[in-house]
């Protein structure tokens, strides 16, 4: 059968009604998901809870249900599932994620969605509270569900597959230990490197910074990497986030901070993930190809926007004299090659959100050893708190003071979100080899850039990663746009160059 002859297919037709279906169902989900992070009252936990649990088991059975699984593999039988013709992908990428859904039953979806509902609520106030016992029974209940979950989808090599899979599509662990080691080879001797010289005077940052004036310079940056506020919105909560609600409602939160790094990171991170969301093209909206193939690609637009861009001297040479004007008491005696250092600075920190471009990875070392040995039960919820901060003073040599800035300082665990971690690294990874190859493409990048804008490279990144869609699983779609497999070089030549300019290393 032609593609032209599948599209006007009625069983193909039926396919996309059901696709069209489920997507605002689930856009739905992601609606309350968003009111209960940002406006919901605490007291709501336990109905928003089950309001969730009932519309995530309501869109998994229609998803599992034996007629649409019956549908859909009719038309792959009619098909060939290696093309990448519009209409093939959709079925190929449906029944990929039906035959993992349907080893999930519906009792255990729901379940699920009420112990991560409840978990969120917990975390929040143990945060506040800076005590984990009003967590731990609930991160209990989350890790056995994923050991449960783990079992039910099943693995070949390691049970932390499956879950990496769920996030990471056909990438497995050990490919992630590959890429950690061959990065901490580099990135460990560079951090003694830079220990040894003068430190970077940073203490401007920490200044206090008017919340409302940061709020107002967060919305122009975010006009200035092409964040369409037109179909996107920008809140506040605890722990920023980006969640696609429909094609014309994307909506990021950022941090409430007094101090100007977090914020305005968090803001230029989110930012990614919203273009990304809203560069999707729009014949895929409303079915499963639309969004991002992986987290890890997702995250190579949020760290791209955040770090490559949002760090960079030539993104700064053109919006420096806006910061200075909007801060003129805090910044008005700081010269942009003083600011752009402090922005770069690299030294051991807590807070993961807020870590160089370095050490960055080192924290997710951790939190990917400490998720493994969570699923592979060689430690208990009880001794992870302990086991954080030994590894948090084995890899940065520091130790918090408090589970708020330890292993509390996270939202995903208690999203449920085990095997979520990874992908920002490999996400830091991509973003370096994105930009390298668009400015080889597109040499005017840089100097579009210091002229406040990213036209080009949005154009580029378009054209060459969003145009797919979920057609490509991530190891394909890398393979596709740069030609070879995930690799940390293009990554390790970025910060050789860059931090030994500034380091004089």
């Amino acid at each position: 059968m032609t593609g032209r002859e599948l599209e006007e297919h009625p069983s193909y037709q039926r396919m996309l009604e059901m696709m069209h279906k489920v997507a605002d169902l689930e856009g739905a989900l992601a609606l309350l998901g968003w009111d209960q992070r940002v406006n919901m009252p605490p007291k709501a936990a336990a109905e928003r809870a089950r309001q969730r649990a009932t519309l995530s088991r309501l869109i998994h059975e229609m998803v599992t249900s034996d007629e649409f699984y019956a549908l859909v593999k009719e038309l792959a039988g009619q098909v060939d599932l290696d093309s990448l013709d519009d209409a093939a992908s959709q079925i190929r990428v449906m029944l990929r994620e039906l035959d993992k859904a349907r080893r999930l039953p519906p009792e255990f979806v729901a379940r699920r969605a009420q112990v991560v509902g409840l978990a969120e609520t917990h975390w929040e106030q143990a945060k506040a509270a800076k005590d984990f016992s009003l967590f731990r029974d609930d991160l209990k209940r989350v890790v056995e569900i994923k050991i449960e979950e783990a079992e039910l989808l099943g693995y070949q090599e390691r049970r932390y597959d499956a879950l990496l899979d769920e996030y990471e599509p056909e990438t497995r662990a050990a490919t992630v230990e590959k890429v950690f080691a061959d990065l901490r080879a580099v990135l460990v001797p560079m951090i003694q490197a830079i220990a040894a010289q003068p430190p970077v005077d940073d203490s401007f940052l920490y200044l206090a910074y008017d919340r409302r004036k940061q709020w107002d310079f967060g919305l122009e940056m975010l006009k200035a990497i092409g964040f369409d506020l037109e179909r996107g919105r920008q809140d506040y909560s605890m722990h920023p986030f980006t969640v696609g609600i429909s094609e014309n409602d994307v909506r990021i939160t950022t941090f409430a901070a007094d101090d100007l790094k977090p914020a305005l990171f968090a803001t230029l991170h989110e930012g990614g993930h919203g273009i990304h969301d809203q560069g999707i093209p729009a014949r895929f909206r409303r079915t499963v190809l639309d969004g991002s193939p992986g987290l890890g690609i997702s995250e190579s637009q949020s760290r791209l926007f955040e770090n490559v861009i949002g760090r960079s001297k030539a993104f700064w040479s053109y919006h420096y004299p806006r910061l200075v004007e909007t801060f003129p008491e805090q910044l008005g005696n700081v010269d942009l090659e003083r600011f752009y250092r402090a922005i770069n600075k690299v030294t051991p920190s807590l807070i993961r959100v807020e870590a160089d471009e370095i050490t960055y990875h080192l924290h997710i070392m951790i939190r990917f050893e400490l998720e493994q040995a969570l699923i592979d039960e060689k430690i208990s919820v009880d001794d992870l708190p302990e086991a954080w901060d030994a590894k948090m003073e084995e890899y940065l040599g520091i130790r918090p003071p408090d589970p708020s800035q330890g292993v509390l300082q996270d939202t995903h665990w208690a999203l449920g979100a085990i095997g979520y971690f990874p992908t920002y690294s490999l996400g830091s990874l991509l973003a370096s080899h994105w930009y390298q190859l668009a400015v080889e493409e597109h040499p005017e990048i840089e100097d579009e850039l210091a002229q406040g804008r990213c036209d080009t490279l949005r154009d580029w990144l378009t054209r060459r990663v969003y145009a797919y869609g979920r057609k490509l699983t991530p190891p394909k779609l890398v393979e596709a746009v740069t030609g070879g497999p995930l690799s940390a070089e293009p990554f390790i030549q970025y910060v050789r160059t860059k931090y030994g300019e500034i380091y004089g290393l």
